[in-house]
């Protein structure tokens, strides 16, 4: 999609446009309730948070390789929130209504949630093959949320910093070219420390065939020995504050219907 296509979605209220500066925003922010989260996952890294009186769609795609064989994920939503501009987490020419959309580093602010996008490279490369993605940070319903997209870097003290320590953490385990294998997602988890812990970005009965170069969930959940983690039989979750550990981490994968 064109640059001015994009333009006309962003519509929200650019607080920081060099993306450092919203560190202790969150945590100072008090005015959201505290009802819970709703958390429905529309396949590869596109999910659907409804809380706060918000819905928020991340990372949209279109369906082909490794996504082939979701549904596509056409959804009402009040913001979207893009990682990259690449087809598997940034198709929004098929939004439906009129939702802000948001794609670049920077804080915002937007129907009385504070977002901060953080920059980290989407390949091993500094970002010379895929370019840049863009982590999402936010509270929703008393939940703070970490969305890493497709980073594929490891992540930085300054990184660090603004993303602080995550309630949930949406982390790719997949691999390939342009996103964390199972190694480097444990390393990510490692410096972060999240309560609960969505796995994305992994290999499952949507790819197609050969073109698809993400491993299975499972390699990931053999790195995480020792942690508590549970198959969801469901594509959807509903966590609240209590519901959070106090110490230590927790996985949670997600069932896809397919």
């Amino acid at each position: 999609m064109k640059r001015r296509q994009f333009m006309r979605y962003a519509q929200a209220g650019l607080l920081a446009a060099g993306g450092l500066g919203l560190a202790s925003g969150f945590e100072a922010y008090q005015a959201q309730t505290s009802n819970g989260l709703s958390i429905k996952w529309l396949g590869h890294t596109a999910f659907l948070f409804t809380g706060s009186g918000q819905r928020i769609l991340t990372n949209p795609f279109r369906q082909l390789g490794c996504t082939a064989g979701y549904r596509s994920p056409k959804v009402s939503a009040d913001l979207v929130l893009i990682s990259s501009q690449l087809l598997d987490e940034g198709a929004v020419e098929e939004l439906s209504g009129n939702p802000k959309l948001l794609y670049q580093p920077g804080a915002y602010q937007v129907a009385g949630l504070q977002l901060q996008g953080i920059s980290i490279d989407h390949d091993r490369r500094g970002g010379k093959r895929f370019g840049t993605n863009v982590a999402w940070r936010w509270q929703q319903g008393g939940i703070t949320v970490m969305h890493l997209g497709g980073a594929a870097a490891p992540i930085s003290i300054e990184q660090k910093i603004l993303m602080g320590r995550p309630d949930v953490l949406l982390i790719p385990v997949g691999g390939g070219p342009k996103a964390y294998n199972p190694q480097e997602a444990k390393q990510a988890v490692q410096i972060l420390n999240p309560k609960v812990i969505i796995p994305t970005h992994y290999r499952t009965a949507a790819a197609d065939g050969a073109s698809c170069d993400l491993t299975s969930v499972d390699e990931f959940l053999a790195l995480m020995e020792g942690a508590n983690i549970r198959q969801v039989q469901n594509d959807a979750i509903t966590i609240k504050p209590s519901d959070l550990p106090s110490e230590g981490s927790v996985v949670r994968v997600l069932s896809y219907k397919f």
